[in-house]
């Protein structure tokens, strides 16, 4: 695929209102995957992003091209690429320390939940309470974080031999 806004439809626009119209790249058009697609997992691998990967290193690693970026970015819902993408270290040190006053005082307390799943890789097991619950255990600023950008770093890829299909079903599904 030469360029992911090729085959955005175009359309006349006036972007200031005097009657001035001209022909651009509808960049407000979308398409999603379909639901459930993403959980099929006979389609896609785990990939845990590291350090400075990008959509664009993480498509050259993966598909052998750069330009599949936007299928990694539309798969995990990357509607954002500098907030919803994980961050680089050195970026999430100073992002924690300019949000928060304390990056080592309490987020909020929390236990393990005592029915369903006790234990998980991604503390999703954990159930946040107030400070005066029994056996309640802080999360400061800087793990609360973390842990958003380890969810963050969890990713799926579309296995390349589904490249080809993706790519003529989004050619088909942009330009309708």
């Amino acid at each position: 695929m030469p360029s992911y806004f090729k085959y955005f439809p175009k359309i006349y626009y006036d972007a200031v209102g005097k009657g001035d119209y001209k022909l651009v790249t509808n960049l407000l058009r979308r398409v999603q995957i379909k639901e459930g697609l993403s959980e099929t997992a006979a389609l896609f691998d785990l990939y845990d992003i590291g350090g400075e990967d990008t959509p664009e290193s993480v498509a050259e690693q993966f598909y052998g091209d750069q330009r599949y970026y936007w299928i990694i970015l539309l798969f995990n819902k990357v509607k954002d690429r500098f907030y919803d993408w994980p961050l680089p270290q050195a970026d999430f040190e100073k992002y924690v320390n300019d949000k928060y006053g304390s990056p080592n005082g309490i987020h909020h307390y929390e236990v393990a939940q005592s029915s369903g799943p006790t234990t998980s890789f991604d503390d999703s097991h954990m159930i946040e309470v107030n400070s005066t619950v029994s056996g309640a255990t802080s999360v400061s600023n800087y793990e609360y974080e973390l842990r958003v950008q380890n969810k963050k770093a969890r990713i799926k890829l579309i296995k390349p031999e589904f490249v080809e299909l993706i790519t003529q079903e989004f050619k088909t599904l942009i330009g309708g």
